[in-house]
């Protein structure tokens, strides 16, 4: 493959996926995208876009095309207090933002998301209804099978197949996720139904025992989306199609602010699924296959990065590739070196994050909430927000 330009397939066409073509497509490298659906579109509801990607979506020449999608916030990581919605920390995003880091934070729908990507990719590089079945790597060409009983050989393959992937299991072995504890509720409300207090341009955290509850506007801010999580009890369903009740969903928040019941009432019956739990994994590539976003690292969306390093990844790969084309394997294992620590430091930063934002009342609870008044997350997390995937790669950055 030295001196030619290789065969990139890539297993997902998610937004992990999608990118991972788009950036492949800057560096001028050509990729097919092989996804099981019989249409692109991205299952499940809000997003929250941060400078990182941000960054990124500017970089792909995307940014302005998914503002009009988007919700630019001018409050984040709003903390409130589960019984009366007390705000216990708020951070301005209206100009701070921009000033720390270059770029806004946004919402958005993410189906919003995955369209703007999407007009990044060469039209004819995404081959829909190929459902990944299995990865042979016998050969010198890795080859992917699909269950209609095509096959794809490639140079390189690429596994974005998310939190199940087959090409996780091909490189791993075939070790199901745990079940973590919890559910999730998720709804989109109609802005004309949902109170005032959520309709702002605002990511607003209700945090109390066991549970919190996230809102924001999204859609260029005709819905708000909700998403809830609470134990799960007997309930194992880990599918974004899922449905939950309102009853249920009402139940888990009693004796919440009342105006959260509005906000849940206005959403109609909610989806419902359990969360899985992954440890990070310490090598993500095999040879010429490796793995990128909820295939690689799947993580809590307590910080809300999920997508955003998804991105994160696709930049870094094109970029180590479009590098180090005379020795790809090579090039592989630079990718995921420099990628698994971020991405393993964030999945462990959420999973704590959730006994933090689930205390009982009492002694920790209100050392909890001093502590909200005494720091600045968006400063503090500074090391999330600045990251560009060409300095990272760059070698300058690691004299």
């Amino acid at each position: 493959m030295a001196g030619t330009a290789p065969e990139i397939a890539i297993v997902g066409g998610g937004i992990g996926g999608l990118a991972a073509a788009a950036f492949l497509h800057r560096a001028g490298l050509h990729s097919t995208v092989y996804e099981q659906a019989a249409e692109l579109r991205e299952v499940g509801a809000g997003i929250v876009v941060a400078p990182n990607a941000a960054r990124l979506l500017r970089r792909l020449g995307v940014l302005d095309a998914f503002a009009q999608h988007a919700v630019r916030l001018d409050v984040g990581w709003e903390f409130r207090r589960w019984r009366d919605g007390t705000v216990l920390s708020a951070e301005d995003l209206a100009t701070a933002c921009e000033q720390l880091y270059g770029e806004h934070t946004y919402t958005a729908h993410r189906a919003g998301l995955l369209e703007v990507i999407k007009s990044a990719v060469p039209a004819g590089s995404v081959r829909l209804g190929r459902r990944c079945t299995g990865l042979d790597v016998r050969s010198s060409r890795p080859l992917v099978r699909f269950d209609d009983g095509q096959t794809a050989e490639a140079d390189l393959v690429i596994g974005a197949d998310g939190t199940h992937s087959v090409l996780r299991g091909a490189i791993h072995g075939p070790v199901p996720a745990a079940y973590s504890g919890l559910c999730a509720f998720r709804s989109l409300v109609p802005s004309g139904l949902a109170p005032a207090f959520a309709r702002r341009p605002a990511q607003t955290l209700w945090i109390g025992p066991g549970h919190h509850l996230v809102h924001y506007p999204v859609s260029a801010g005709r819905l708000v989306n909700l998403v809830a999580f609470a134990p799960a009890g007997d309930y194992s369903v880990e599918s974004w199609s899922a449905t939950g009740s309102v009853h249920d969903f009402l139940a888990e928040f009693d004796g919440w602010d009342p105006r959260l019941a509005d906000l849940i009432r206005a959403g109609g019956t909610p989806g419902r699924w359990a969360l899985l739990d992954r440890p990070p994994l310490k090598r993500w590539s095999e040879g010429l296959v490796t793995l990128l976003g909820d295939a690689a690292h799947p993580m809590f969306p307590f910080f809300a990065q999920g997508a955003a390093q998804a991105i994160e990844d696709a930049g870094v790969l094109a970029r180590c590739l479009a590098d180090g084309l005379s020795d790809p394997a090579r090039a592989l294992r630079r990718y995921e070196e420099l990628r698994i620590p971020r991405t393993s430091r964030l999945q462990e930063l959420s999973h704590a994050r959730l006994d933090i934002n689930h205390l009982s009342d009492g002694t920790e609870q209100q050392a909890r909430d001093r502590s909200f008044g005494q720091a600045d997350p968006l400063v503090a997390n500074g090391w999330i927000y600045e990251y560009d995937p060409d300095t990272a790669v760059s070698p300058a950055a690691h004299s």
